[in-house]
């Protein structure tokens, strides 16, 4: 019997927990397999160990575990793949097989579109500031470029830039703090995370304060999970990771 896990990074706000539940409800809907539960990398529980726990003793012969994150860089590269083999070393008869990240994906990038649009029907005058998480990992990296780019395609008569809240340059707050006190432009935040959490409780508070200090207007636009695309990317995730291993069992 197959299972498939859902692995969240975690986050020390009870509201992302909530909203990652959530989200894997409604992916969980579309997804022929009876075993799915979810867990957490970090923060908060289930971990990835409890998980596999879980389904094992309901049955599963085949564990399938789908890392829900923006981004293939340091967990999804060496954090995960590192708790998977010590699953694997636990239950040496059951197979483990591990998908990959959303990544690029147009679909994302029409999520964004349509959260600009959410927070103001007028682009017109406001310079846009992609906000990413941020990472040392160079694929990760390029990859938010990428995805930069695809949306400079669809506003080619905006300024957007992009900045990070950890580990890469340019850095959010300084950025967009020389953009509004210094430029003296008005802007639209977008920040490229999946939940609501500490980093955008702290974005929300860092635009409050600047708003007060110029006549500049900035306005942040919405998270990504709140999207339906979102949901059709992981579940498109889903059937990548399974059916993958089906046609491939059928070849060989």
């Amino acid at each position: 019997m197959k299972a498939v896990i859902y692995l969240y990074h975690g986050s020390r706000v009870e509201a992302a927990k909530e909203e990652a539940i959530q989200l894997f409800e409604k992916v969980r809907k579309h997804v022929d397999i009876e075993l799915q539960t979810h867990c957490f990398l970090e923060l908060q529980e289930p971990d990835l160990s409890q998980a596999v726990e879980k389904v094992i003793a309901k049955g599963a012969t085949q564990v399938h575990i789908l890392p829900v994150l923006l981004l293939t860089a340091g967990h999804a590269k060496r954090d995960i793949p590192e708790l998977i083999h010590q699953e694997e070393e636990k239950y040496p008869h059951i197979p483990f097989r591990y998908g990959r990240a959303i990544e690029i994906d147009p679909l994302m990038v029409d999520v964004v579109v349509d959260q600009i649009y959410q927070t103001t029907t007028s682009v017109e005058g406001y310079d846009l500031l992609f906000v990413g998480r941020g990472s040392s990992d160079i694929d990760a990296i390029n990859d938010t470029e990428t995805i930069v780019q695809m949306l400079r395609q669809r506003f080619p008569f905006q300024t957007i830039e992009k900045s990070f809240l950890a580990a890469s340059e340019p850095k959010f707050e300084s950025y967009l703090e020389k953009k509004v006190l210094e430029q003296e432009k008005s802007m639209i935040v977008i920040p490229y995370l999946l939940f609501t959490g500490k980093l955008i409780e702290g974005m929300q508070q860092f635009i409050h304060q600047l708003n007060q200090k110029t006549d500049q207007s900035i306005m942040m636009t919405d998270y990504l999970s709140h999207h339906d695309n979102v949901v059709t990317v992981l579940i498109d995730r889903v059937n990548e990771l399974v059916v993958g291993e089906d046609a491939q069992c059928n070849s060989g």
